[in-house]
């Protein structure tokens, strides 16, 4: 796409990707923070609010962290859920708070700061909400000035060069200070692209290419970014697509960009009535998973194949071969049968209830680009928060790490897997009947099988933990545990950077 192209479609998106007017929320009388505060779960803590900062703090160690994992895991979600009295509907529109877990040996210390963005400045001065929210309309309030001005950063972190950029789905990256968690501002990768969306789960090649991309849901756009290793922008464009779904995570492989699109399609004319982002969308199934294909060097040679309907948020991995039968796409990724978790489950636990939606599943899919066929297996473990060894990025893979064990009683997961996406064959570890499962993380080791870091919310002791096991025997429990003396909102994504 020609530069001059570009920024006439970037013009016509005004910078505003996600927003179309904003009719006034209906006053009234809101009682989710009344029923968050009657509600008997002790699991809500997971969904409080903490009243500010936090500082940096030593964990209490049982054994010794392996050598390998000495370095940051910085991790990032909703904290600030409630303000001047009204509490957010949905629990991905809370502030972010990013975390950094300082790991060395059997010193491991914790510190987590509110990401300062412009709109949580101003909303903690005014004492009470002043923009709209992905899920929530709260009453009274004004439309939003630009994508940045409702920008949350809660959702994901991706360190580059020195610093670690806080993450939302609908406008500009956040830079924080990588030892101080300060913020610093937003990024803005080139002028034109001030304000446009840049995604919360951007890509890193194994030669530390990154490859993210943005949705303009009311333009009907998709953003595409290549930035090199060293952190310049190498190249962006906007390409047009029909009937724009919600998309949140996306793969890549050696040659191919792929998302997987479910018929969860953004309609204007609900925004235009004063509907959420979230409550815009449309559940369309007759227009199945679509998988857009998109070539790596040509971002103009693009291919769309169909799947059977369903949704997701994550994707574990991509990877394609030359055969026989053609060329073939693999890609794993967590698969429901439809979107009652976005819509119910994640608005239910901001009252403290547990809503039970559809179980969500690991699921193997190949795409034929020389046939145009897609197939897909669904494999027998649940799961969320899908990753893998960061150096087999776009290659081929077989071991996931992820969440796994619904409990029916409580929300989320309570045990972390290790599956072979292509025998199937996984092992486990359950944290018990009083926890709840947040991301893993693969840390390699050179040669060896590495270890998975991760953090889960122990509620019975109101405590948070951070654990660290051998990757290939993740069933025999933790080497290694930090236990915080205090508890950590629920956090999204996090990312772990070598000392």
């Amino acid at each position: 796409m020609q530069r001059r192209e570009l920024m006439r479609l970037l013009a016509s998106a005004g910078a505003l990707p996600l927003l179309a007017p904003l009719a006034r929320a209906a006053a009234g009388k809101d009682d989710w923070q009344t029923d968050f505060e009657a509600a008997g779960t002790r699991w809500k803590t997971g969904f409080a609010t903490p009243p500010g900062d936090l500082p940096l703090t030593r964990a209490a160690v049982r054994g010794r962290f392996p050598d390998a994992v000495a370095g940051t895991l910085f991790r990032i979600g909703p904290a600030g859920h409630d303000l001047g009295g009204e509490r957010y509907h949905h629990w991905f529109d809370g502030d972010g708070m990013v975390h950094r877990f300082v790991i060395d040996g059997a010193d491991v210390r914790h510190q987590g700061r509110y990401v300062a963005t412009p709109k949580r400045v101003a909303e903690v001065q005014a004492g009470r909400r002043l923009t709209e929210a992905f899920g929530t309309m709260p009453p009274g309030v004004e439309p939003p000035t630009s994508a940045d001005s409702i920008n949350v950063a809660n959702t994901s972190v991706l360190p580059l060069q020195g610093e670690v950029l806080a993450l939302w789905e609908g406008g500009s990256a956040t830079r924080i200070d990588a030892r101080t968690l300060d913020t610093l501002g937003v990024k803005t990768w080139r002028p034109d692209l001030a304000g446009m969306p840049f995604s919360a789960h951007p890509k890193v090649d194994p030669d530390g290419t990154v490859w993210n991309f943005g949705v303009s849901s009311g333009q009907g756009l998709l953003a595409l970014y290549e930035i090199a290793p060293e952190g310049a922008l190498r190249r962006a464009a906007v390409v047009p697509v029909a009937d724009m779904p919600m998309v949140h995570d996306f793969a890549v492989t050696d040659r191919h960009l792929v998302f997987l699109m479910p018929p969860l399609v953004y309609d204007t004319k609900r925004k235009e009535a004063g509907a959420s982002f979230l409550d815009a969308h449309v559940w369309r199934p007759e227009l199945g998973m679509r998988a857009l294909v998109v070539d790596k060097q040509n971002w103009e040679k693009r291919r769309m194949l169909t799947l059977p309907a369903g949704f997701l948020f994550h994707v574990g991995n991509a990877w394609e071969e030359t055969t026989p039968r053609g060329t073939l796409i693999h890609i794993d990724y967590v698969r429901s049968e439809n979107a009652d978790s976005v819509f119910t489950t994640n608005r239910e636990v901001m009252r403290g209830r547990r809503v039970k939606s559809t179980d969500p599943h690991l699921t193997v899919v190949t795409l034929n680009l020389d046939t145009g066929t897609a197939t897909q297996t669904t494999l027998a473990q649940e799961a969320e928060f899908p990753r893998i060894d960061p150096r087999r990025v776009g290659l081929r893979h077989r071991q996931v790490i992820h969440a796994t064990q619904i409990r029916r009683d409580l929300p989320g997961f309570g045990a972390v897997a290790r599956t072979d996406v292509e025998s199937g064959r996984s092992q486990r570890f359950s944290y018990g009947s009083e926890a709840i499962v947040e991301e893993h993380v693969f840390v390699p080791d050179g040669a060896k099988p590495g270890w998975v870091l991760g953090t889960v919310l122990d509620f019975g002791r109101q405590k948070t933990v951070l654990s660290c096991f051998a990757a290939d025997h993740l069933a025999a429990g933790p080497v290694a545990q930090a236990t915080l003396p205090y508890t950590l909102p629920l956090g999204l994504h996090g990312a772990f950077v070598k000392a």
